[in-house]
């Protein structure tokens, strides 16, 4: 076989670069939904039918017309370990659970965007945002400075002020 053409739509640019413009049979990975739903959360990735009620309740699909979570249950289930896990959609779920709520075949997509986002960070596909939030989190203990201005602010209205403790961020990994 020459090369799989639109497999789900995904050669319409739907997902950067056309990732399955010219991909071979051979380069999928039929085993990456199984890896996804050993996870825990992930269990639910097989009952999807694809009917499109977790994206008609994404919030984040209102805003970013290129997000589909049902594509992306799509894309896992028909092997495209590294599109799935390199995309940075998969970091945009919102968490909200609306998906969730509506799903007919109770799939709890973000639970199955947790298992998707922990094979992610297993393989090292972590965008730098994220990963410069974790730095800031193990020098600081929190993500946001919080100096002098601040603590005064607080001191004003009768706060305690606020001290930086990282190694509770340590403890707690």
């Amino acid at each position: 076989m020459q090369a799989v053409r639109d497999l789900a739509g995904y050669d319409r640019g739907l997902y950067g670069s056309n990732p399955m413009s010219r991909r071979k049979l051979n380069e999928l990975d039929p085993s990456f939904k199984h890896r996804v739903a050993r996870q825990p959360g992930g269990e639910g990735i097989r009952a999807c039918f694809g009917c499109k009620a977790c994206t008609a309740a994404c919030p984040i699909e209102t805003v970013e017309k290129r997000y589909d979570p049902r594509k992306i249950i799509r894309m896992a289930l028909l092997g495209m370990e590294k599109e799935v896990l390199e995309s940075d959609f998969i970091w945009l779920c919102s968490s909200c659970y609306g998906c969730h709520e509506v799903c007919p075949q109770n799939v709890k997509f973000t639970e199955v965007m947790f298992a998707i986002k922990n094979l992610a960070v297993q393989e090292a596909c972590v965008p730098a945002g994220l990963t410069g939030q974790r730095n800031l989190l193990k020098e600081r203990g929190r993500l946001y400075e919080v100096g002098d201005f601040e603590n005064e602010k607080r001191a004003k209205l009768g706060l305690p002020s606020i001290k930086e403790h990282p190694e509770d961020y340590e403890a707690l990994l």
